[in-house]
């Protein structure tokens, strides 16, 4: 089964993009979540950011990068596509809602070995090259 979802390589002026790990789960993503029936995905995007973070972007900060698939890291057997935007942030940010933990994650540091597949194989290279 596919699940569509809307990203955010959400970025601070060093380069390090946040990442959240979800309650109940192992594996560290980009903020976003699942598209509702009908909604846009910038709009999920907006909706998602506000309930995990606390963020609230304005119109215009996002740039779309562009719609992605891999294995889906929570649902065992499934894809998940990925409509992936980045925003750049300087907002003291925290989890909230079912995230469990953040994470800022440096293009300069160790990988860590519990990455999403799209974090690790698809998102990290698209935003750091």
């Amino acid at each position: 089964m596919d699940v569509h979802i809307a990203a955010a390589a959400l970025m601070r002026a060093d380069g390090a993009t946040l990442l959240v790990r979800k309650r109940g789960t192992s594996a560290f993503m980009q903020p976003g979540g699942k598209i509702d029936s009908g909604e846009a995905p910038l709009v999920a995007l907006y909706r998602e950011l506000a309930e995990e973070l606390g963020l609230a972007p304005s119109d215009g900060n996002a740039a779309y990068i562009g719609r992605f698939e891999a294995p889906a890291a929570n649902e065992t057997g499934d894809t998940v596509i990925a409509e992936l935007y980045l925003l750049e942030t300087s907002a003291d940010l925290s989890a909230q809602a079912e995230i469990e933990e953040i994470r800022w994650l440096s293009p300069s540091g160790d990988m860590p070995d519990d990455l999403a597949p799209l974090t690790r194989d698809v998102v990290l290279p698209a935003i750091w090259g």
